[in-house]
């Protein structure tokens, strides 16, 4: 025979009102951290909104004075000299070309240890390895300018006898060091994330190893891989210290590695000094070129995000 607990009416049974506050307590929890991680994700746009109607309004007043045609397309770029010309063309290039060496620099590299500690490396020497490579990321930039203008250029003017103090090559290479870690455990990253399987009926089929990591894994990791790329690239455009230090301050149109140049960072830097009036022409130059490499570093990370879902639907 079963007996039954009288409540009195209206009254929850014991036990079920601590259950039911319980519930109620988790689902406002909930409601807080939702919003919490809303309104950070609020600040994140609000200040690109901002950064980008800073640019844009000083960016009128120094377009309503040169045409947007003659900065886009001219070849020669001297605002603080008589005459003035605004063509931002030789920043444009030499950005570039600092950036496309470090690119090389950074993919051949990173990508080469990220496979070597994916499909290679025991453990004991993957603990050691990637610390080190963490180490290489947390260095300053400042250093690695110093670095590139002290040990890398004197090492390279043996080898290229025509090289000058200041140059592209050398801050182009230092600069591929600083952002190959960032490509090489992204990457990793990746790879590691494989499944097992596709190496396993690789194998199976008489692969090798370096078939398996070159021609299974790699292919399938290649979202992560081109992420990591466009990541490093875009870090590599907006590099400051390291061109300011090691490339120089000659804003000259010119494909030769050799030869000094002026990044579009680098100008920012030399207007931003203090010796240009605030409000003048010359001085609304820094965000009529902070504009454009707002710009192509917008486009380099839209690329990357069609590359990504492109081959992320081939490869899933």
């Amino acid at each position: 025979m079963t007996t039954r607990v009288p409540t009195s009416p209206g009254r929850a049974p014991e036990g079920l009102a601590p259950a039911r506050r319980h519930r109620s307590l988790a689902r406002a929890e909930e409601r807080v951290v939702g919003v919490v991680l809303r309104l950070a994700a609020l600040v994140s746009v609000i200040t690109t909104v901002a950064i980008l109607a800073t640019l844009v309004g000083e960016s009128i007043g120094f377009f309503r004075t040169v045409s947007p045609w003659e900065f886009l397309t001219g070849t020669t770029w001297t605002p603080l000299f008589n005459p003035q010309k605004f063509g931002v063309l030789p920043l444009i290039t030499g950005t570039l070309l600092v950036a496309t060496i470090a690119g090389a620099t950074a993919l051949s590299v990173g990508l080469a240890s990220a496979i070597f500690l994916s499909e290679y490396a025991p453990d004991s020497a993957r603990r050691v390895i990637k610390p080190a490579l963490e180490v290489l990321a947390g260095i300053p930039t400042v250093v690695y300018g110093y670095f590139a203008l002290t040990f890398l250029t004197p090492a390279l003017q043996v080898v290229f006898p025509d090289m000058i103090i200041f140059n592209a090559l050398s801050a182009g290479l230092v600069m591929g060091i600083m952002i190959m870690p960032m490509v090489s455990t992204l990457s990793e990253d990746a790879m590691v994330a494989v499944p097992r399987s596709l190496r396993q009926a690789a194998y199976a089929l008489g692969a090798t190893r370096f078939d398996v990591a070159t021609r299974v894994v790699v292919p399938a990791a290649l979202p992560g891989i081109i992420a990591s790329f466009i990541l490093g690239l875009s870090r590599a455009v907006g590099e400051t210290m390291i061109v300011v230090i090691a490339a120089g301050s000659t804003p000259k149109l010119t494909f030769n590695p050799l030869e000094s140049i002026q990044a579009m960072t680098a100008y920012i830097v030399q207007i931003s000094l203090g010796e240009t009036p605030h409000g003048t022409l010359e001085f609304r130059t820094i965000f009529a070129v902070g504009l454009l490499l707002f710009l192509m570093t917008l486009a380099m990370n839209i690329l990357g995000r069609w590359l990504v879902g492109r081959f992320a639907e081939r490869y899933s």
